[in-house]
C-alpha cells in the first residue's frame, strides 16, 4: 500500500528566497543640534563680514565722528552709549577710528590674498600638470618659502620695499603664495588623471587649452576655500605688522595701529586695545568658519 505524501505549498517567503532585513538608519546623537549650530555659526560669520564690508564702503553712515576729530573733554573716556569703544588719549572716538580704518585693513588683506591666490595657483597649476623638471624647480622654490617663518619673511620684504600699507600687502601676499601653490598642485595632480583630460590630450588639444578648459575648473574649489581662510590670516598678519610699526602712519586709521596706540594705556584704559582686538578676532574667526563650510561643500560632506 502506497502512502500518500502531502507536499506543502510553497509560501511567498520560500519562493522569494531569504529576505535581507532592511538596513536600519544609523542614529547620530546630537546630529541635528550640530547642524543647527553649524548653520547658526555660518550665519553669524556672514553677518560679521557683511558689517565689515559695510564699514569699509560707507564709513560715514556708521561712524558718528571723523577718524581724527577730537571730542571736547573726551580724553580716555570709558565705553558708553555715546562712545561704544571709548576714546583714546587724543580724545578721538575709538569706534569711529575702527570704522574708518576698515577700508585700509580689509583692502590690504584682500590685495594680499588676491596676489597670493593668482601667483600661487599659477605655480601649482603648472607644476601639477607639466610635472618633470618644471615641477621640481617650482616646488623647490615653494619649499624655500615654506621654510622661512611668514612673519620674518614679511618683515624682510617690507624692510626692502619700504613702509606703507601697499608694501605690507605685497609682503603678506608673497608669503601666502607657497600655501596656494601646494593646494593647487595637489588638486591638479588629481584632476590631470581624469578620463576627460586624457581624451582631450589624445584629441590633439594644446596643453594650455587642456589646463584652461578642463583642469583648472575642476581644481579651483579647494583653492577658493583656502582663499577665505587666507583672508583671515592675511588680515591678522597685516594687523600684527602694523602693530609693530610697519604699516600705516599713526594719523591714518588702521586696525593694527589702533591696537598699538593703546599699548601704553593697558593698565588704565584697557578698552583701547580690547575692542579693536576683538574686532580683528571676530573677522578672522568668521573667515575661518566660511572657509570650513566651503571645504565641506567641496568634499561633499
Amino acid at each position: 500500500m502506497t502512502e500518500n505524501i502531502v507536499v506543502p505549498a510553497p509560501t511567498e517567503q520560500s519562493t522569494a528566497g531569504p529576505q535581507t532585513p532592511p538596513t536600519a538608519k544609523r542614529f547620530k546623537p546630537g546630529g541635528k543640534v550640530r547642524t543647527v549650530f553649524r548653520n547658526l555659526g555660518l550665519g553669524i560669520a556672514i553677518a560679521i563680514l557683511a558689517i565689515v564690508v559695510a564699514w569699509a564702503t560707507w564709513p560715514e553712515v556708521f561712524a558718528k565722528y571723523g577718524p581724527t576729530e577730537p571730542i571736547p573733554n573726551g580724553r580716555l573716556l570709558p565705553p558708553s552709549l555715546e562712545h561704544p569703544f571709548g576714546t583714546d588719549n587724543l580724545s578721538q572716538d575709538v569706534y569711529s577710528r575702527m570704522v574708518h580704518g576698515t577700508y585700509t585693513s580689509v583692502t590690504a588683506a584682500a590685495l594680499a590674498v588676491l596676489g597670493g591666490f593668482v601667483i600661487g595657483s599659477l605655480i601649482g597649476l603648472l607644476a601639477g600638470y607639466l610635472r618633470g623638471w618644471v615641477d621640481e624647480v617650482l616646488m623647490r622654490i615653494v619649499d624655500v618659502l615654506l621654510a622661512i617663518p611668514a612673519i620674518l619673511l614679511s618683515l624682510a620684504i617690507v624692510a626692502s620695499l619700504g613702509f606703507g600699507i601697499v608694501n605690507l600687502a605685497i609682503a603678506v601676499g608673497i608669503t601666502s603664495t607657497a600655501a596656494f601653490a601646494r593646494v593647487m598642485r595637489s588638486a591638479t595632480l588629481r584632476g590631470a588623471e581624469a578620463v576627460y583630460v586624457e581624451a582631450a590630450r589624445m584629441s590633439g588639444a594644446r596643453w594650455y587649452s587642456v589646463i584652461g578648459r578642463h583642469v583648472l575648473p575642476n581644481s579651483i574649489t579647494p583653492v577658493l576655500a583656502m582663499a577665505a581662510l587666507e583672508f583671515g590670516t592675511a588680515l591678522l598678519a597685516i594687523s600684527a605688522l602694523s602693530y609693530l610699526g610697519f604699516g600705516a602712519p599713526p594719523d591714518v586709521p588702521e586696525w593694527g595701529s589702533q591696537v598699538s596706540l593703546g599699548r601704553d594705556y593697558i593698565a588704565t584704559a584697557g578698552w583701547l586695545t580690547t575692542f579693536p582686538g576683538l574686532v580683528i578676532v571676530a573677522v578672522v574667526l568668521s573667515a575661518s568658519v566660511i572657509s570650513n563650510r566651503l571645504s565641506r561643500r567641496g568634499s561633499g560632506r
